[in-house]
């Protein structure tokens, strides 16, 4: 478990597993509707429903950020594509949480794990609406791509490492 400090502000990330997923659930489909975005167990997020197989069991990470209580105010996910590409899935964050700084913190970390890992690129979708996450994903670099998945998202951005 890593800790993260910030405004005064002590935040416990680790690394999920299979007995989080409702909890996870719970919090993504809550950003999710708060930004008019329907939730999709059945395609888009399917990959909750088991983080193990989808994420740690295939090379990947999903992490959760959690305050001292055990309370779930963030998640973070690298899903590997192939041997070179990795996607960036499931940064979503508690209303809590948002405007502390603590994406930067988890981008940046996602960044360096994925390069330690060996990837050469990180790709990602999202949706406009998330207008706070966009603008993080181009302050570092993210430059938009064509190519996109899932008809939740409008945007696609890789990251070359």
């Amino acid at each position: 478990m890593e800790t993260m400090n910030k405004e005064n502000s002590e935040i416990f990330v680790r690394s999920a597993d299979n007995k989080d997923c409702a909890n996870v659930q719970k919090l993504v489909f809550e950003v999710l509707r708060e930004y008019g975005l329907q939730p999709d167990l059945a395609k888009t997020d399917r990959d909750l429903a088991d983080l193990e197989a989808n994420y740690i069991n295939r090379g990947g990470v999903f992490e959760i950020l959690e305050d001292a209580q055990g309370n779930l105010l963030g998640t973070v996910g690298l899903y590997p594509v192939d041997g070179a590409t990795v996607e960036l899935r499931k940064m979503y964050f508690a209303k809590t949480l948002r405007g502390r700084g603590f994406g930067k913190i988890t981008l940046r970390r996602m960044i360096e794990t994925a390069r330690k890992a060996g990837f050469n690129k990180i790709y990602l979708e999202t949706a406009s609406v998330l207008k706070e996450a966009v603008g993080l994903y181009q302050s570092f670099g993210f430059e938009p791509t064509c190519e996109k998945h899932t008809a939740r998202c409008d945007q696609a951005f890789f990251l070359n490492l």
